[in-house]
């Protein structure tokens, strides 16, 4: 095992650190645009540029690695992300804000690509499992991390903006260092969503949803708690508990689902949903245990449903589609992570800060619904044993096509093809 790892090592280090960091820029700005009253389209806005760059990331980066080499794009990128949380400090306006942001998407988007790309190569058939589940919890373990260090900084000073830089910048050192040799070209995405439609048009939906989903609760979560009076150490709990959500509901969702239809377990994983979204409008009484139960609920949706999705496309689709179809609904994913901010902010400013759940309980609400009119409609449904196994993603908002590569279904399904 130690074997195994050991080529990885530098680049699960790179992952971690650059992780940290937007983890806690994640938080820090919604939080601090909060704190200078601003107001909750402005607040959107930076959410759905960011959507909107790093989904454009992930279609352009490949040119720019393969005029410039992977070491070199990612410590280039490295900087421009440093860079762009220093001028956030430096320049607090929401216009500028809006604008870095969209550059951080992008810059983040390349250079996520390059460590994927990297982990990809250095993965072999028989630890390819291990690399991705390893590189899942990596994953988490750092935005996690980075959301539970604001507490350890003052969101109203530019020291929070120094200490998430200072994170990108360490994020060059394991991967400069690394004597591994250059991985092949990243993989452009190319999307084809009226193939995907027609193979699957529950999954479409069950995606663009959770993308709205995933997009108002992350970008605005941290204003609704400013809002509602919580402590940097509360609003931090908040995604904390949305994450941890997300992972305890992902496997015996994921399971059920091998077992039947899988649009049954989007119908219950969206009214599990809707009900948390239901408690957050209509019974929270500003307890904060009480509210961290309903993010972790409301988690528990956000991130299966993707995963879930996922799955319920691959089961109708030929072996050799399995990266084309994910990487499709994963860049569809990232057009419901721009549109997701913005209406939660309308909602917010409408109805206040409770506004939050009428987005995310529209969301689910709407999973839930599609899936029942193409259960009494549609599809034939297919049995246990014509489905491929359910496997969890990491989280589709830092997730890029390369994924898909280190993803053991691909070379499993690629072999039976």
């Amino acid at each position: 095992m130690g074997a195994q790892l050991l080529p990885i090592v530098a680049l699960l280090a790179s992952t971690f650190l650059l992780l940290v960091g937007l983890g806690l820029q994640g938080i820090l700005m919604p939080v601090r645009a909060a704190i200078e009253g601003w107001n909750a389209y402005e607040i959107g806005l930076m959410g759905t540029a960011y959507a909107l760059a790093f989904t454009g990331g992930c279609l352009v980066a490949p040119r720019l690695v393969r005029s410039a080499g992977h070491i070199r794009t990612f410590s280039s990128l490295a900087a421009i992300l440093a860079a762009c949380v220093l001028l956030n400090g430096l320049w607090v306006a929401p216009a500028s804000w809006i604008a870095v942001r969209a550059v951080s998407g992008f810059a983040i988007a390349g250079a996520y690509m390059v460590i994927e790309s990297w982990l990809n190569e250095r993965a072999t058939n028989s630890s390819r499992g291990l690399v991705f589940s390893l590189y899942m919890a990596v994953s988490m373990a750092a935005m996690m991390g980075g959301q539970f260090a604001l507490p350890l900084v003052d969101p109203a000073l530019p020291a929070a903006f120094m200490v998430c830089a200072l994170f990108y910048a360490l994020a060059v050192v394991p991967n400069a260092l690394s004597r591994a040799p250059s991985p092949k070209p990243l993989v452009q995405a190319r999307l084809d969503l009226a193939m995907i439609w027609r193979r699957s048009p529950a999954a479409v939906v069950c995606v663009a949803l959770s993308g709205v989903l995933s997009g108002a609760w992350t970008n605005m979560a941290p204003v609704f708690g400013q809002r509602a009076g919580l402590s940097t150490v509360d609003i931090s709990t908040l995604l904390v508990a949305t994450m941890g959500g997300g992972l305890a509901f992902q496997f015996p969702l994921g399971r059920l689902s091998d077992r039947v239809d899988r649009r049954l377990v989007m119908v219950l994983a969206g009214l599990i949903g809707l009900a948390a979204a239901l408690g957050g409008l209509f019974l929270w009484n500003g307890g904060r245990w009480q509210l961290f139960l309903i993010a972790f609920t409301i988690g528990g949706v956000i991130y299966p449903a993707y995963s879930l999705a996922v799955a319920h496309a691959n089961d109708f689709a030929k072996a050799a589609d399995f990266v084309k179809i994910s990487g499709g609904l994963l860049i569809l994913y990232g057009f419901g992570t721009m549109a997701g901010p913005m209406l939660a902010a309308w909602l917010m400013e409408t109805f206040g800060p409770r506004g939050l759940f009428l987005a995310t309980g529209g969301a689910h609400g709407g999973i839930a619904l599609y899936a029942v009119w193409r259960l009494g409609r549609r599809r034939e449904t297919l049995r246990p044993a014509g489905k491929g196994d359910f496997s969890p993603v990491p989280e589709p908002r830092v997730t890029t096509p390369e994924t898909l590569r280190h993803d053991p279904r691909a070379g499993e399904l690629a072999a039976e093809h």
